[in-house]
C-alpha cells in the first residue's frame, strides 16, 4: 500500500540533495528468464546502473567466471561505478519480492546486498552506496540472520490510514465532511486501506456518486473496488491453502490462529489483521466479498 509512491518521494528528495540515483523495478523492467539466472540478473543489474548513470557499460572487463558472478558484480560496482562518481549513489530496488519466486537466486542475491552494507563498515568506497529495498512480503526463502538485508538499516512498514488521516485527505479532496461520521463509515468498510480510501475520495470528489451509494455496491461487480478484489481472488485461486485459511477467518466469530507462514501471506496481502498471532478480517469489504467465494472454493 503506497510503497512506490513513498519511494518516488524519497528519490525526489535525494535528487534535490545532489545524490546520484538509480531506480530499478524488478516487476516491470526485468525479464523472468533473467530473474531466474543469477549471472544474467547481476549483469542486468550492473548494466542498468551504468546506463542510468550515463557510464559506458564495461561488464566484460570485470566479469570473471573463475571468481563467480557475485564477486564480479561487487568488483564492478566498487572499482568502476563508485570510483567514477563524486557523490553518493542511491540504488533503489522496487518490487524485490519478485525475486522470492526464484529461491536459488534469492539465496545468493539477498546476502549480496547485505554484504555491501557490511563492507561499508570497513571500506570507505562502499559508503558511497545507499540501498533502498522495497518489497511487499516477508522473504519466504530461508536466510541466516546475518545474511538477510531486511534486518539491518532502517526498516519502514507502511500502515493503514487512521481516522484523522482519512479526514485530512477528504479535506484535500475538498469534500464537505463536517464531522467524523463519513470517515467512520468509510473506515468501517475499507479499514483505512490507503489505495481504497484514495479511490473512494477520488470518486466522491467527482460528484458521480454519494458515499451511501458507493458503500451499498461496495462488494458487487458495480462497485469501484471490484477489480482490486478480483486481483486478490486470482491469487487465492492459485494458492488453495490461502483460500481455505481465509475462509476460516471470514466465517469465524472470534479471532483465529493460523499456521504462521499462511497467516503472514494473508496479512501481507492486506486481507487479515494479526494481533498476537490471531487473525481477523482486515475490513468489512473483504468479509462481504470473500466469505461466499471462499466457501464455494473450499467445497
Amino acid at each position: 500500500m503506497g510503497k512506490t509512491s513513498f519511494l518516488l518521494r524519497i528519490l525526489e528528495y535525494v535528487n534535490r540533495s545532489g545524490y546520484h540515483t538509480v531506480s530499478l523495478n524488478l516487476q516491470e523492467q526485468v525479464d523472468r528468464a533473467i530473474l531466474s539466472d543469477l549471472n544474467r540478473f547481476l549483469r542486468w543489474l550492473c548494466a542498468n546502473v551504468s546506463r542510468q548513470l550515463q557510464l559506458e557499460p564495461r561488464l566484460d572487463e570485470y566479469w570473471d567466471e573463475d571468481i563467480g558472478s557475485k564477486v564480479s558484480c561487487s568488483l564492478y560496482l566498487r572499482n568502476y561505478v563508485l570510483e567514477q562518481i563524486d557523490s553518493p549513489l542511491v540504488l533503489a530496488l522496487d518490487e524485490v519480492h519478485q525475486i522470492f519466486e526464484h529461491p536459488q537466486v534469492a539465496k545468493e542475491f539477498l546476502p549480496l546486498l547485505r554484504s555491501w552494507y557490511e563492507d561499508a563498515k570497513r571500506q570507505p568506497i562502499w559508503q558511497k552506496l545507499r540501498l533502498i529495498v522495497v518489497h511487499s512480503t516477508e522473504v519466504y526463502v530461508p536466510l541466516q540472520l546475518n545474511q538477510s538485508p531486511f534486518n539491518v538499516g532502517l526498516p519502514i512498514q507502511l500502515t493503514c490510514f487512521s481516522l484523522d488521516q482519512v479526514q485530512q485527505l477528504a479535506q484535500r479532496f475538498e469534500l464537505n465532511w463536517t464531522d467524523d461520521e463519513e470517515a467512520r463509515l468509510l473506515m468501517d468498510i475499507v479499514g483505512g486501506h490507503p489505495a481504497l480510501v484514495h479511490l473512494t475520495l477520488y470518486h466522491l470528489s467527482r460528484g458521480e456518486v454519494t458515499l451511501n451509494q458507493l458503500l451499498q455496491n461496495a462488494s458487487t461487480p458495480k462497485g469501484i473496488y471490484y477489480h482490486h478484489m478480483q486481483r486478490h481472488w486470482a491469487t487465492l485461486q492459485a494458492q488453495p491453502e490461502l483460500a481455505s485459511a481465509l475462509s476460516i477467518v471470514m466465517n469465524a466469530t472470534q479471532p483465529v490462529k493460523l499456521e504462521p507462514v499462511v497467516a503472514y501471506k494473508l496479512s501481507s496481502m492486506g486481507l487479515i489483521k494479526l494481533d498476537n498471532n490471531l487473525a481477523t478480517p482486515s475490513c468489512r469489504l473483504y468479509r462481504q466479498y470473500f466469505q461466499p467465494k471462499c466457501e464455494i472454493s473450499v467445497r
